[in-house]
């Protein structure tokens, strides 16, 4: 059977306010750009505007947010006076080495893998929409979902340093304190969640239907 194509709003001149949700006919002017809405005066777009040149800067600004995450100490583990400054990775070995290996592992990926990989990700969404890779739209757009959804844990390895430091600061012979990575890993982490919500899966289809 030949494959029908679908009509969608972008076609049909119409466009949904991300605001009060109501939905409008974008009109059919040359050089048109936005749209107010007559329910709340909000503009509106058909797209988000300069989707993939903002994205592009907030993906770049997190791959660099990650090198100091994980060149500098991220805490400071002091016990009866001695103790020294250890990364992420250091942490992480140091876990696995007192058989903490389900923490370690935890830890890994929420601070490690996820951030490098929800990036990635979002690095290769933004490459097959500006280059028209003949890939599934249904699979990248499966892709951006999942990278939005995982991106929620990606603070656990600041959380954890948090919740140990209120723990520790019960006690009277141990001490931890955050190092200047947790704050490029935080960063890391805004940065990057404002790269996710700025690109614009709809480009994915406009661009294999041109």
């Amino acid at each position: 059977m030949p494959q029908t194509k679908q009509l969608t709003a972008k076609k049909a001149n119409l466009v949904l306010c991300h605001d009060c949700q109501k939905l409008l006919r974008y009109p059919d002017v040359p050089n048109r750009k936005s749209l107010q809405c007559p329910r709340c005066r909000s503009t509106v777009h058909q797209r988000k505007p300069e989707s993939l040149s903002r994205t592009w800067a907030l993906v770049i600004s997190g791959f660099i947010f990650l090198i100091p995450a994980n060149l500098l100490p991220i805490m400071t583990f002091t016990m009866k006076g001695s103790g020294e400054p250890s990364t992420i990775i250091d942490g992480v070995l140091m876990m696995v080495h007192h058989h903490m290996v389900p923490i370690a592992l935890i830890v890994f990926i929420a601070s490690i893998a996820v951030p490098f990989l929800k990036l990635t990700g979002l690095a290769i969404l933004l490459l097959s929409v500006q280059f028209n890779w003949n890939t599934s739209k249904r699979q990248r757009t499966v892709m951006y979902r999942l990278i939005e959804t995982i991106g929620r844990w990606s603070m656990l390895d600041v959380f954890v340093i948090a919740v140990l430091g209120a723990l520790v600061e019960l006690g009277i012979l141990a001490e931890i304190k955050a190092g200047p990575a947790a704050t490029f890993f935080c960063l890391s982490v805004v940065v990057t969640m404002f790269a996710a919500e700025s690109f614009d899966t709809r480009l994915i289809w406009d661009k294999s239907e041109e």
